[in-house]
């Protein structure tokens, strides 16, 4: 009886070291994950404040336009988007080919004014060239500015 109750005491101290074991290598190993999870976490956080600050210096101020004029603006964006011939990438930006029979410099002209007031901080460039066969539109800036572009005007 007395041999029963110290087995039974010696397997209970086995199991309960190897509890211990188990449990010490858990939480090694969920500590390791925690880790790595808490290092890919920071790096996901760095990237999205990156990209934050990049696109906290482009955004466009809607209230610097009234409801008509927002309107109006709206009206030649799609007419711009619609018509344009090309799209040419630049260094710090993009230009915008049309043919001066589809939209008129004027209109240009009034998008652009339109555009400054709510996106101050695009470079504006107007050019008719080809003999007056080519209109161009370019929009370029500070860095970065190309992913904004690229991501309010549809360019691909």
């Amino acid at each position: 009886m007395e041999d029963k109750k110290e087995r039974r005491a010696e397997t209970r101290k086995r199991n309960t070291g190897r509890a211990a074991a188990v449990i010490l290598a858990l939480s090694v190993v969920s500590s390791g994950f925690a880790s790595m999870a808490a290092q890919v976490s920071k790096e996901a956080g760095e990237k999205e404040k990156q990209v934050a600050i990049a696109q906290s210096k482009f955004f466009c101020n809607i209230k610097a336009l009234t409801p008509a004029e927002r309107a109006r603006h709206k009206e030649l964006t799609e007419k711009l988007m619609a018509t344009r011939k090309e799209t040419v990438e630049m260094e710090k930006g993009y230009e915008f080919q049309f043919r001066p029979k589809d939209i008129s410099i004027g209109e240009i002209a009034e998008w652009v004014v339109a555009e400054s007031k709510c996106c101050p901080f695009f470079d504006f460039h107007i050019e008719l060239e080809q003999s007056g066969n080519l209109l161009c539109l370019r929009l370029t800036g500070e860095e970065g500015i190309e992913a904004f572009i690229r991501s309010e005007f549809g360019v691909q």
